[in-house]
């Protein structure tokens, strides 16, 4: 009910009270007849004000200062472009020192038209059919330009499917590209697991290797244990099989897979993205946060890059990461660093 209905009704009761109901106005108002008295006071001490809200007038108390908006929009399109709003939340308040929740960053940036290159397809459509609604009243081909240029593509997710329900279950490993530095292209290798979504191992290397694939194995087994599986694309590295061979006995063991069984460690492979959605997500995300990580570190070589990452993942799995108090373990015995080389032989 606003302030002006208020006062009509109060003013009317004072001025027929040879006729007046309170009860009426109370059911009129939503209010009760206690109250009903107390605004009656109020309009007889300080008349029509009395209805007027304390903080018609004042701004919030949680409304962001013209000066940060401005501030967040130009940080993120010179220094921060082409990280996701959440990201760019995080990088804000490590590196600028300006505390504000994701969904503020995303209001500030989407009002100038900014997408997250994390944006949904709904959400495109959307935008696109305001801005087109826009370019009808446009009055220069300046404004038209800049409308154009905020838009930014995204792809669509697949659906996912449930977790593993034991940490050490399902390791998920996979290499990505990535050019961190001008002409140069390196591939980090990863590994997830797939109930806690723990990084459990990462390695850059120049290109997809095996050398790769072993030192993020090494990470594993000295620093998680033995795990029970691991779920692989159909690279060579991990299996091969022998053009003509009838049966599973004739198959050859690649060096992986050779060490994954001495261990007791089953491999499967699979050709479907889809499959791997875990890992598939995990680069996703970090193609989307380590080139701009790299560059604000002033990372240009790949040695730099490997001790970047390590400690970076250590941050990530603390941010992103299920808790591990709540899954149970079922990874074996740890293995030492002098004993995993005999493994890769």
């Amino acid at each position: 009910m606003n302030e002006q209905r208020k006062y009509e009704v109060i003013k009317s009761l004072l001025d027929h009270l040879d006729t007046a109901n309170k009860d009426r106005d109370a059911l009129i108002l939503g209010c009760t007849q206690r109250h009903i008295n107390r605004m009656i006071q109020g309009y007889m001490k300080d008349g029509k004000a009395f209805f007027i809200h304390g903080n018609r007038g004042k701004k919030p108390a949680t409304t962001i200062h013209p000066d940060i908006r401005r501030q967040v929009i130009d940080l993120y399109r010179t220094k921060y472009y082409e990280a996701n709003f959440e990201h760019y939340t995080e990088l804000l308040k490590r590196n600028e020192g300006i505390i504000l929740c994701a969904s503020s960053v995303m209001s500030i940036l989407e009002a100038e038209y900014i997408l997250s290159p994390k944006a949904t397809k709904a959400k495109r459509r959307r935008i696109k059919q305001k801005l087109k609604a826009e370019k009808e009243t446009a009055k220069s081909k300046k404004a038209l330009s800049e409308i154009q240029t905020n838009l930014v593509a995204v792809e669509d997710s697949h659906s996912r499917r449930p977790r593993c329900a034991y940490f050490g279950e399902l390791q998920q490993m996979d290499a990505t590209p990535y050019e961190c530095a001008p002409r140069q292209i390196w591939h980090l290798h990863l590994a997830i697991d797939d109930a806690s979504g723990v990084v459990t191992g990462e390695w850059f290397d120049t290109q997809e290797t095996l050398n790769g694939y072993y030192h993020v194995f090494e990470q594993i087994l000295t620093n998680y244990g033995i795990p029970y599986k691991f779920l692989t694309d159909k690279r060579t590295v991990f299996t091969y099989k022998k053009k003509g061979a009838l049966s599973d006995d004739k198959d050859t063991y690649t060096q992986f897979a050779y060490a994954c069984k001495q261990l007791g460690t089953q491999l499967e492979s699979s050709s479907v993205p889809q499959a791997k959605g875990c890992i598939e997500r995990l680069n996703q995300t970090l193609q989307s946060r380590l080139p701009i990580e790299f560059r604000l570190a002033g990372v240009t070589d790949i040695n730099n890059a490997k001790e970047f990452i390590h400690s970076y993942i250590k941050r990530f799995n603390e941010k992103f990461a299920l808790p591990l108090y709540g899954i149970k373990s079922v990874f074996e015995t740890k293995l030492s660093k002098e004993k995993t080389p005999e493994l890769f032989i």
